[in-house]
């Protein structure tokens, strides 16, 4: 008994613990590879117009904004 080792683990250190594991996994799985290499990156890419107003999305977006307020 005496060759033992007595490790205590406190609860901020296991919340630490549990935080940097979720953090960890989370940041693998928000950046696909594929996505971040799919643009590249230079000065005539960053002045480019990303907003088209004429696009689907926007014309859904003020269609479904303009319900009527219940």
């Amino acid at each position: 008994m005496k060759g033992q080792l007595l490790a205590t683990v406190g609860r901020r250190d296991l919340l630490r613990l549990a935080i940097a594991g979720t953090a960890a996994a989370t940041t693998g799985a928000l950046i696909p590879e594929s996505a971040a290499a799919a643009e590249p990156t230079g000065p005539a890419n960053k002045r480019k117009a990303r907003y088209q107003a004429s696009s689907a999305e926007v014309k859904n977006f003020y269609r479904v904004n303009s319900y009527p307020v219940r």
